[in-house]
């Protein structure tokens, strides 16, 4: 077991950021972490680096339990936060090298690891240049690149492809599951759904301090499987339509994403006439029916779609 949480509570006044909230990530695994914005993930992140101390519970890392001042844990964590933490008027080389020595690089292993890394994330030509020159997706690649320098057995991703480009983004993912074929365990979150259903081994699900679920993809669409998604194409969306759909009892949920109405039916029940009542009066293009996904456990679990919350 790399992280074990048990029963974490941390509070910021008024406000419950962890609530019992328990997590354990194994050796290999790549564990997503879902969750809408308050939900506790970053409170849940920063405890187990040791960076923000909980009230009550306890926190192993590496089976060495995390008080904030245990030096063995950090040398051993690499962490890729969600802002940038590169200097622009650095070169690319210059900021691994200042980051490789806060991990405690001497010289001779930062001159062999700085081109090693760099070929890894793709920034072995531009070394030399200052990162106020590199495009988003090149500056987050670079951030990537300083927390590896010291082979961490733990990585720990914090919405690394937040603002890039495609391309960049799919160079991350393809990173990151490379990292996970060698070997190595990552705690990866992200507001992107599909991001995480590429990556992940397994999946925890946040809402409100708790762990709600978790478990493999296949486990947790499992959870919903009896339900029925019916998807709607409309010419014209009406919100006005949306609340109506809303109040049919057998619909348990309803969510209209511009012309397309998403409606989940317990498995079994018919309400197609109830429905084409309610939309008789738009112009329905197209009806059809879909597998649940991650998406839909998390919108069936926490009520919420996950961007929404963004």
């Amino acid at each position: 077991m790399i992280i074990q949480v048990e029963d974490a509570v941390k509070r910021f006044g008024n406000n419950l950021a962890l609530d019992s909230f328990s997590l354990q990530v194994q050796k290999g695994e790549v564990l997503g972490l879902l969750g809408p914005n308050g939900a506790g993930k970053t409170t849940c992140i920063r405890a187990i680096i040791g960076l923000t101390p909980i009230d009550e519970g306890s926190i192993t890392v590496f089976g060495i339990a995390q008080n904030g001042k245990n030096g063995k844990i950090k040398s051993r964590i690499g962490y890729v936060t969600q802002e940038l933490t590169i200097y622009e008027e650095m070169t690319a080389k210059e900021n691994m090298a200042f980051f490789g020595s806060l991990y405690g690089l001497t010289k001779a292993e930062l001159d062999r690891k700085i081109p090693e890394v760099a070929r890894v994330i793709g920034l072995e030509n531009r070394l030399n240049e200052k990162t106020k020159k590199f495009s988003g997706g090149m500056q987050r690649r670079l951030n990537i690149g300083c927390s590896l320098l010291h082979d961490p057995e733990l990585i720990i991703m914090d919405e690394p492809t937040v603002g890039i480009d495609p391309q960049s983004r799919n160079f991350i993912l393809e990173f990151v599951k490379n990292l996970a074929s060698n070997g190595t365990t990552i705690l990866y979150t992200s507001h992107y759904i599909e991001e995480v259903e590429a990556v992940a081994s397994r999946i925890c699900i946040m809402d409100q301090g708790h762990a709600i679920a978790g478990g493999t993809l296949s486990e947790l669409i499992t959870r919903i499987q009896g339900d029925s998604h019916i998807l709607i194409d409309v010419r014209f969306g009406s919100e006005e339509k949306l609340q109506e759909l809303k109040a049919i009892p057998e619909i348990t949920e309803a969510t209209l994403d511009t012309n397309q109405y998403h409606l989940v039916v317990p498995g079994g029940i018919t309400v197609f006439d109830k429905i084409i009542r309610v939309l008789s009066d738009l112009t329905i293009v197209n009806v059809n029916s879909k597998q649940p996904n991650l998406e839909d456990v998390f919108l069936t679990l926490t009520g919420k779609q996950l961007r929404d919350e963004d």
